[in-house]
């Protein structure tokens, strides 16, 4: 018997699945139909749907027990980004400018600490396809499987003793992680290892930002800006800051343009960007650099010009190759 589709009272001026799924913080979901994105978390898999002013959500696999709770939880439902996007805009002309009325709704996941951690570990020199490629490989063969939907099986993911056994390493290199199996193998050994184990991660929901991130960075493959993605993705740290080069190309040709010119990240450069915007944005300063970061992604910035900035683009092309 078919599941029942349930409805949560959302507008897209709160939550735009599209973007939010698709920007880079889960690499758990994917679209099965038109309309519909099918995904795992909370050891439950999901099916949801945007409505003007809900989201629809169906539970195919899992316990079927307070859903929508776990929903509004992982969505982070209680902070209000209407409001926030208000704030924002009073306090950053460039915000303003840059979101307008085309990127609503984007907000930073409450994601479990094990799947964020390993997620981002993977990461490093990588792009959101292979990201994703290579978290369902991690899954398919470390964790347990938790349904299937048409015809693909749907796995949670691995816990941190599944991928501290010996062999995992050596699996994941055939497997194409390349120098990041090493990664995932020495950490989940790392964390194995400690007296409170996997507890020590969720602990650190529980201390400052600056504890937490100084933490994360005891482990193999995690820098600075893994550690900041950890810490708001899935630590409650609102303030993080990720500071990779596109954050870079934001900030100095947006904000500060005495960093124009650089490649490179230091350690002091990172500081001085994650310092200038907790500044402007103030205690969600996270979320509101989350909200730019997707904006100025190229697969969402092309779904949102305007179809005469198109046109003029594609004319300059054909100028440009007939010369």
């Amino acid at each position: 018997m078919a599941r029942q589709w349930h409805r949560l009272p959302c507008t897209r001026l709160e939550v735009q699945l599209d973007i939010v799924l698709s920007c880079g913080q889960s690499f758990r979901w994917s679209k099965t139909s038109p309309s519909t994105w099918t995904g795992v978390f909370a050891s439950r898999l999901w099916h949801l749907k945007q409505e003007e002013d809900n989201i629809m959500y169906q539970v195919s696999s899992g316990n079927q027990n307070d859903c929508e709770q776990e929903l509004r939880n992982y969505f982070q439902l209680h902070i209000s980004v209407k409001d926030l996007y208000e704030k924002w805009r009073l306090t950053d002309p460039v915000f303003c400018k840059t979101v307008g009325t085309k990127f609503q709704g984007i907000r930073v996941l409450r994601q479990d600490p094990v799947e964020n951690l390993f997620s981002f570990i993977c990461s490093s020199n990588n792009n959101i396809e292979r990201i994703t490629l290579m978290i369902d490989k991690l899954c398919c063969h470390y964790g347990e499987e938790i349904g299937s939907f048409e015809g693909k099986t749907y796995y949670n993911f691995p816990t941190v003793d599944a991928m501290s056994v010996c062999g995992v390493e050596e699996k994941l290199k055939e497997l194409g992680f390349g120098y990041r199996a090493g990664y995932i193998s020495k950490s989940a050994k790392y964390i194995a290892s400690l007296e409170n184990g996997v507890n020590w991660l969720y602990n650190l929901r529980n201390v400052s930002y600056e504890n937490a991130k100084e933490e994360l960075q005891k482990l193999t493959g995690v820098g600075a800006k893994v550690a900041d993605c950890i810490c708001l993705m899935s630590l409650d740290k609102t303030g993080a800051i990720p500071v990779d080069t596109h954050v870079l190309q934001i900030t100095s040709r947006d904000y500060l343009p005495k960093l124009q010119g650089k490649k490179t990240l230091s350690t002091k450069s990172c500081n001085e960007i994650g310092d200038h915007f907790r500044n402007i944005w103030g205690e969600y300063a996270g979320w509101a650099q989350a909200v730019l970061f997707a904006s100025d992604l190229r697969q969402f910035k092309d779904k949102n010009e305007e179809p005469q900035t198109k046109k003029k683009k594609t004319e300059k092309h054909k100028k440009t190759k007939q010369k």
